[in-house]
């Protein structure tokens, strides 16, 4: 329909420009029904008139997040000592232009852990006699899609683990739910009674009053200025008032966010920007239920809600329009953006027909607000990596007040006690880098990142823009070879690579289908071939990985592992081996040339890295972790960084190769005059070696996937003529280039833990089978040695478990995949969550890993013990259909086709206590 004849569907009224402070119909309209509630906009308290000259933590921005991390900061005995400052008057940030949309059950479990504080939050406001205009309305997720479906019915799976109740619906029943709704198009939906609406303003004015009658001073009409640093960490804020003192720094100031991180020096890098975000709001319906629940319907991209009677809707269009594109445009105080029907007509057109009624509404206003986006989609939360106690909230995408609560307690939580609530990777500011931070970077990843919030939830989901910016020197012979690219931290590395034509392979698999010779011709066309999953069930994928995988593991294939976090660190005299054994559970003072894998603690056990450490000198060591650990690994160690010691992040200094394989010393023989049998150069070591005609090229005998195999860590310079001559050489022996599917399918099979995935910064050595990379026998004191002693004397309360799923009951052809995050039962009852899974090609069957635990009645977990991993019976919940599975707390014996010398039977996870 043309957008004209669209809008003659809603009679437009004049609105009356507001020369103060616009704000959401959804506010003005507000209306407290309740005689005993108590609204903070009428009973507002004095903010304080002058500047303090000192402040134990000083929060910029009051809107709902910063006020809700003064008031928890208060509630944790802080209030004195607690300065907020806010440009222009407490709530007048992105907290106007809310919805008040309460869903608490989200695609994430992080999320929804966060929602569901802030929702008892507010009903914590409500018993202190407070307005919040909390309506438990319900949420109605509609689905036209069958994959939709499929997301909804894992949703309902993973509700059990938050103690949320929801249902799938058929379409009928959609309609009895919310009789304004089109059905005829539906294949179902999702029913939450728990969630509803909420009146933002409100709320943020509710949890200032309460922070100020702790004793949190309040500033308004006051600006940041700078923020000032000594030794790297925070020392005073400059502001329009005067400079405070302050340990501790909150940058909470909306999308505002990265202009205030640049305010100090070093620049703290906040990767936001702001795009359009556009609400509809009509006048009073006739006959608009005031119960008619929250509608969501994510495949036309569109919501809406009652509002006093009125129509409020929204929406997150598939291809955003980002605003203030010009840094010198942002503006100074919270202004609205000139409304753009054109772009809103695509959202407005699925609103009509989704709900035709809404023909007949009179227009009130199409309201135009900035909201901001991180380039992943994920808010920004946490520590700065730049400056200590410099801590962040930013990045909210539209989700300010069902999160705000939850944003407020971690984020207090993370400054009085050292550490969240919970594991935060996933939010952590921490997952990004510099390049994120780039302003044509995210002004070009910000068209997309607002079509995230209802872009169905697939497995390995990537992005368009943005790309081909981190690369190593062979990516163009990969793109060549026919990789299909996946990134990581900015990093372009090969997730598979494109069938050329399919081969028998002895593994119970089907052959090439029309599916997947259509994706592995993916990306042809495109600049950047991008590795898609976009499927629940066996993806398009599933026969390259299945060659590279049986390459690696009875042939010789090649990984590029460039990618991988590298870190080099060395003193003058023993001093970075003193550093290194206190910060490392094993014990890593090894022979100069040999190799360990160890983790790093936290105080409280957790995994703050896990990585291989090679010992390349007396002196000297080089760190190898995940990609994804590449700034968190860094940081950890420069945080506890003694001056004697030099750290230098040395990841985009090699190229990192990675042959593996019963075949690889065979293939490496031809490249090396040197010994390779294991004598000469035994496994879990590392020597400098001529490859071909590159000399020196630092060779570890390992791999991240327990196969035998070496890595090489070659100068960019020499890495194209290094890598020409195993491709040459690898000729003789089949060599298949191998992505990362594949690898993971490798390292699950054999029971090897990932950190981000599996491991965290709340899983320890003793929960997780690695007790036997703990130094725990010596004398050697390192961080955390005191609590894992602990777990060893008193026992721990979840295990790491592989569970194998039944081929006869789970048919990998037919039946959705576990794709992670799935609940797992033990004898009918909850009792964990799985972490990461794989197709188990050796195995021919779903091969997933996870934790368990012994819950008692109230949901509290126990001490738990081997027995309660052999005596039961366990299932795993894939999308709303528990499977029967074998749990295991070692690795299986896996087949093998080529009985030759190698690492196979070192286990990475041993439950042995």
């Amino acid at each position: 329909m043309p957008r004209t004849s669209l809008l003659k569907c809603l009679t437009q009224v004049t609105v009356p420009h507001h020369s103060a402070r616009c704000m959401s119909t959804y506010i003005q309209a507000s209306i407290n029904n309740s005689r005993s509630l108590v609204n903070a906009s009428e009973n507002r308290r004095p903010t304080a008139k002058a500047l303090p000259s000192k402040a134990k933590v000083v929060i910029c921005g009051g809107g709902a997040q910063g006020a809700a991390i003064a008031y928890k900061l208060a509630e944790a005995g802080w209030g004195s000592d607690v300065l907020l400052i806010e440009q222009s008057e407490l709530g007048g940030g992105t907290t106007w232009h809310a919805t008040g949309l309460m869903g608490i059950l989200k695609p994430s479990p992080l999320e929804t852990r966060i929602a569901v504080m802030s929702r008892d939050l507010y009903l914590q406001l409500e018993e202190r006699g407070w307005y919040t205009g909390f309506k438990q309305c319900g949420s109605l997720y509609v689905a036209k899609k069958k994959d939709r479906m499929y997301q909804y019915k894992k949703m309902v799976s993973c509700a059990v683990q938050h103690n949320i109740e929801c249902k799938i619906l058929t379409p009928d029943q959609v309609k009895q739910y919310c009789g304004l709704v089109r059905t005829e198009d539906l294949l179902g939906g999702l029913w939450i009674p728990g969630d509803g609406v909420a009146n933002p303003w409100e709320i943020c004015l509710a949890l200032g009053c309460e922070a100020i009658d702790k004793g949190v001073q309040v500033v308004e009409h006051c600006t940041v200025n700078a923020i000032k640093q000594e030794g790297g960490k925070v020392t005073a804020v400059e502001t329009s008032k005067g400079m405070v003192e302050c340990e501790y720094f909150v940058n909470s100031a909306g999308y505002w966010s990265r202009h205030v991180g640049e305010m100090s020096s070093p620049s703290v890098a906040v990767p936001i920007h702001p795009c359009e975000h556009y609400h509809l709001h009509t006048k009073p319906v006739p006959d608009l239920p005031p119960d008619t629940p929250v509608v969501r319907d994510p495949d036309g991209f569109v919501y809406f809600r009652e509002n006093e009677g009125r129509f409020l809707a929204g929406g997150f269009e598939p291809k955003a329009k980002p605003a203030y594109t010009d840094d010198d445009n942002l503006p100074e105080t919270r202004a609205e953006l000139s409304e753009d029907w054109d772009h809103f007509n695509l959202l407005l057109e699925n609103l009509l027909h989704r709900v035709p009624t809404m023909k007949n509404a009179i227009l009130e206003r199409l309201s135009n607000g900035a909201e901001a986006f991180s380039p992943d989609g994920q808010w920004i939360l946490g520590q700065a990596p730049e400056l200590e106690n410099y801590y962040v909230a930013a990045g909210m995408r539209s989700n300010g007040i069902a999160s705000a609560g939850g944003v407020g307690t971690v984020i207090a939580d993370w400054i009085v006690g050292g550490r969240p609530p919970f594991d935060m990777y996933g939010l952590d500011i921490a997952r990004c880098l510099g390049m994120h931070n780039n302003k044509r970077f995210l002004r070009d990843r910000v068209r997309e990142v607002p079509g995230m919030t209802f872009a169905l939830n697939y497995p390995h989901s990537e992005f368009s823009t943005g790309r081909a910016l981190r690369t190593s020197p062979i990516f163009p012979k990969l793109q060549l070879a026919g990789a299909q690219f996946g990134q990581v931290m900015g990093y372009e590395r090969p997730m598979f690579f494109k069938l050329k034509k399919p081969q028998s392979l002895d593994l119970g698999l089907l052959g090439l289908d029309a599916q997947e010779e259509a994706a592995s011709s993916q990306g042809e066309s495109l600049k950047l071939p991008i590795a898609k999953t976009e499927t629940f069930y066996r993806p398009p994928w599933f026969q390259a990985a299945a060659e590279e995988f049986q390459a690696s593991r009875e042939a010789v294939s090649l990984c590029d592992y460039s990618s991988f976090a590298k870190m080099d660190l060395w003193s003058g005299g023993r001093e970075v081996v003193d550093f290194m054994q206190k910060l490392c559970s094993n014990d890593v003072d090894i022979p100069v040339g040999h190799i360990v894998h160890t983790g790093m603690q936290n105080k409280w056990g957790g995994y703050e890295n896990d990585c291989s450490v090679a010992r390349l000198a007396e002196n000297r060591y080089m760190l190898m972790s995940p990609s994804i650990q590449q700034m968190r690994s860094y940081t950890w160690l420069r945080r506890h960084l003694p001056k004697e010691v030099v750290l230098q992040d040395v990841t985009s200094l090699y190229t990192a190769l990675c042959v593996m394989g019963p075949f690889s010393r065979a293939l490496m023989s031809r490249l090396t005059p040197d010994s390779l049998d294991s004598r000469s150069f035994p496994f879990f070591t590392t020597r400098f070696m001529d490859i071909a005609c590159a000399p020196d090229i630092l060779t570890m005998n390992m791999t991240h996937t327990g196969e035998l195999g070496y890595v090489f860590y070659i100068p960019n310079e020499f890495a194209i003529h290094v890598y020409d001559a195993i491709i040459e050489a690898g000729k003789e022996f089949g060599l298949k280039h191998c992505g990362y599917y594949a690898q993971r399918a490798v390292r699950i099979e054999k029971f090897y833990a990932f950190w981000g995935q599996d491991l965290d910064s709340y899983t320890t050595p003793m929960e997780c089978g690695r007790a036997f990379r703990c130094k725990m026998k010596s004398d050697i004191p390192f961080i955390g040695r005191e609590f894992l002693q602990d777990q060893l004397d008193n026992g721990v309360q979840k295990l790491f478990v592989m569970l194998l799923l039944d081929p006869v009951d789970h048919n990998t052809d037919l039946d959705p995949w576990p794709w992670g995050g799935e609940p797992i039962y033990r004898d009918d009852k909850f009792c964990g969550t799985v972490t990461t899974t794989s197709y188990g090609f050796s195995l021919g069957k779903q091969v997933c890993l996870g934790f368990v635990q012994d819950f008692s009645s109230n949901g509290e977990a126990g001490i738990i013990s081997q027995d309660f991993v052999k005596t039961g019976n366990f299932e795993v919940d894939i999308f709303g259909v528990r499977y029967p599975a074998q749990c295991r707390l070692n690795p299986p014996v896996l087949p093998k086709k080529v009985m030759l010398e190698g690492p196979g039977d070192y286990q990475a996870t041993r439950n042995m206590y």
